[in-house]
């Protein structure tokens, strides 16, 4: 097999969990204040409503490389209920999709006031996907080529549910609830897009500006059973304006891909470290991420970079009285 194929088929196997097309592709975006984009529960728990556009763009010397871009808003729209709306932009290549999700959510706070958060959360998100091939450009004959632009849509549902407790946070979701089949790649296209998501962290600090925050992410492909874990760390620095953050991210496959490693055969497992840094300057917020893959096999030197811009709007005069930027 010639190299440059054989590199092909262990990127092909490596990023599929990030770029195959179903949905808002789950990366470290999330980190910078932005818990909605994969948790429907988080509509609307945080004191303000917040408005946050990412624009990712990946191996930036390569024609036709990835890029996303996403623009949300959530906010509370009653006292015990929020919502939220997502669009975004995904493109790899040939292929590509756009789509729209809406979400309800129902905020239960157990606390005797509203000082201490003690908030169990549920939301769903309903969202309706338009993939695109792009065949114009092909050449040569085969009966499964049509030499056009086909498109098809589809609709799922996101189910998630969160607890937030003073400064510890949980969330769990499943996307891409419902079965669907599209009708553009192949008949044999599995119709289960179903992903189980579960976050974790706790933030520490015994000053009152100064926080580190460690939590993870474990992500469950259902159909192929690939797991993926995040491992971040992130800290908080109180000034006078807002805050300035930053913090580091490490992501691993569990599962591994099989490559040529001279005569012998080698496996390796998709894993990369994102740093990102941010700053939150009265009710504007601004982030940074830049993501680099370790490992032996590389497709470029480049890394992956994305910029997060945000607004928070109509806060309560009032917050928790605890370390829980999320909420706070």
């Amino acid at each position: 097999m010639p190299l440059q194929l054989r590199l092909f088929v262990l990127f092909l196997g490596i990023f599929s969990w990030g770029y195959s097309q179903e949905g808002i592709p789950v990366y470290s975006d999330y980190l910078t204040d932005n818990y909605y984009l994969i948790h429907p529960s988080m509509a609307g728990a945080a004191n303000c409503a917040k408005i946050r556009l990412t624009a990712r763009k990946q191996w930036i010397n390569q024609d036709d490389s990835p890029a996303l871009q996403t623009l949300s808003f959530n906010g509370r729209v009653g006292e015990k209920t929020g919502a939220g709306i997502i669009l975004f932009n995904d493109k790899n290549g040939y292929h590509s999709q756009k789509g729209v999700k809406l979400t309800y959510a129902y905020h239960l706070l157990f606390s005797r006031d509203e000082i201490d958060l003690n908030q169990l959360s549920f939301g769903i998100s309903g969202g309706l996907i338009q993939n695109q091939l792009d065949e114009s450009t092909f050449s040569g004959y085969d009966p499964i080529i049509f030499g056009d632009i086909q498109k098809d849509s589809y609709f799922n549902v996101d189910l998630g549910m969160s607890y937030n407790y003073l400064n510890f946070y949980a969330h769990a979701t499943i996307q891409g609830l419902l079965e669907t089949r599209r009708d553009l790649y192949s008949e044999l296209e599995s119709d289960n897009l179903r992903k189980y998501l579960l976050s974790v962290g706790y933030v520490f600090g015994q000053k009152k500006d100064f926080y580190f925050e460690p939590s993870i992410l474990f992500q469950l492909m259902d159909k192929t059973k690939e797991k993926i874990i995040d491992a971040n760390l992130k800290v908080y620095k109180k000034l006078d304006f807002g805050s300035l953050w930053g913090g580091l991210s490490y992501r691993r496959n569990f599962d591994g891909t099989q490559y040529f490693d001279g005569n012998e055969i080698a496996v390796q497992r998709m894993q990369y470290i994102t740093p990102f840094v941010g700053v939150n300057f009265n009710k504007f917020m601004l982030g940074y991420t830049y993501s680099n893959v370790t490992g032996n096999v590389n497709f470029d030197n480049g890394g992956y970079h994305q910029i997060t811009l945000g607004v928070d709007l109509f806060c309560k005069k009032e917050r928790y009285d605890c370390a829980c930027p999320a909420i706070n």
